[in-house]
């Protein structure tokens, strides 16, 4: 699973819920204005974090062996996973801007993915790469919010 990067993880549970909703009847409830809003913050939230590590010149890959730096300013000072933050809450955006049943379980899906399968990778690796100073970031900033 590590080697396929979350966003490419995130359209494919979208392909698969989209692919459930037009097989079956599921019901359709959401809330447009709330899915529009959420959609549009977890895009802002992931191009943020993803922006920050283009100006930072470090790995945005997971499966990296190392980066060159210890993210800690802009969302990184709020959340150690920006980007997967946006995807989690676009996702859910999107569910509720669509209202498909089904697409309620790609935000569930991706929480699951990143937090038990990506983030745990990422942490060991920040871990051996930074030793000490990841620890405190690590107890200053949350993993989500």
């Amino acid at each position: 699973m590590l080697k396929i990067p979350p966003p490419v993880w995130m359209f494919i549970y979208l392909a698969i819920a989209g692919a459930l909703s037009l097989a079956f009847a599921f019901p359709h409830f959401g809330n447009v204005p709330l899915g529009i809003a959420l959609t549009a913050l977890g895009a802002a939230i992931a191009f943020w974090g993803r922006y920050i590590f283009h100006v930072e010149g470090t790995q945005i890959m997971p499966t990296s062996e190392t980066n060159k730096k210890l993210v800690q300013r802009g969302p990184f000072a709020f959340t150690r996973n920006p980007m997967y933050l946006g995807l989690v809450t676009f996702s859910l955006g999107l569910a509720l801007w669509i209202g498909a049943a089904a697409l309620y379980a790609v935000p569930v899906a991706m929480f699951i993915t990143t937090n038990w399968v990506h983030i745990p990778f990422e942490e060991a690796k920040m871990r051996r790469q930074y030793g000490i100073v990841f620890d405190d970031y690590a107890k200053r900033v949350r993993r989500w919010i």
